[in-house]
């Protein structure tokens, strides 16, 4: 009888103990699916279960914001849980301006990109104004302005070699050679060239400079050309001129019957 007693007791601690193990497993279990998320306003809550994070973005509210970028308004429509960081990356696509350049200014006040939109106190129709930091600007400017000289040198290195075969044309002129009128036509077209690709050239600053004087360089040479062609011109007359004067003409010879016809008759007057 003690050792039935024994063993139903011996059962019955294993029992509980296998029942302690499971509680602990189920405990254990329920530690390991529990997962957080940070809501708006930094609250740390239990993440939803069933629901997806896609789910949770589409179920917030969308609100309709105006942004004022460089005389223009965008509208945009994001989610009202949506911070500040958030609407910057949706401008990069709008404008080209990346997210670590731009400032947003709501109220008069500067935003920071973990600030959440709602708590700011944007709301529905709110404005914002959009500006680009001053130092990224200076800077994109001095790269411009490179690059535009760089341009310039292009056609600089152009127009000294076009330079070159106007001299050619000055010397032949001046030793009183005819130089063919394509010469002049062609090269007035390429420096007219070179003159619309210096207009499509952007430039400000030293690059503005560089582009006047080699426009005012290219005007020279092409008046240079006209005079060019207008001694040409003229030397060509000239020539067309001394042949005229050189040419031998043929005396024709005198008619034979004017020659043998002569009066021999006398004729006598009455009164």
């Amino acid at each position: 009888m003690w050792n039935m007693r024994k063993l139903s007791t011996s059962s019955k601690r294993r029992n509980e103990a296998k029942d302690e193990n499971k509680y602990t497993e189920s405990q254990e279990v329920n530690v390991c699916i529990i997962d957080w998320e940070v809501r708006p306003g930094g609250l740390l809550v239990q993440k939803r279960s069933g629901v997806s994070a896609e789910a949770n973005f589409v179920a917030c509210p969308m609100i309709k914001i105006k942004v004022s970028y460089d005389s223009c308004y965008h509208d945009l429509t994001v989610p009202a849980e949506s911070t500040f960081g958030d609407l910057k990356r949706i401008l990069t696509d709008r404008i080209g301006l990346h997210p670590t350049v731009q400032r947003l200014l709501f109220q008069g006040k500067e935003k920071d990109d973990n600030e959440w939109l709602h708590i700011a106190g944007v709301k529905d129709m709110s404005k914002l104004i959009l500006m680009e930091d001053p130092a990224s600007k200076e800077m994109k400017k001095i790269q411009d302005n490179f690059i535009s000289c760089e341009a310039i040198a292009r056609v600089r290195v152009e127009v000294d070699k076009l330079s070159h075969r106007v001299v050619a044309v000055q010397e032949s002129v001046q030793k009183g050679m005819k130089v063919e009128d394509m010469e002049f036509v062609v090269l007035s077209e390429l420096f007219m060239i070179q003159l619309l690709t210096l207009d499509s050239i952007e430039s400000d600053g030293e690059a503005r400079t560089q582009r006047k004087k080699e426009v005012h360089r290219i005007q020279s040479l092409i008046d240079m050309l006209d005079n060019f062609k207008a001694r040409n011109s003229y030397l060509i007359s000239n020539c067309a001129g001394t042949s005229l004067v050189t040419t031998k003409w043929e005396t024709p010879a005198p008619n034979r019957l004017q020659q043998s016809t002569k009066i021999n008759q006398e004729w006598e007057l009455f009164d």
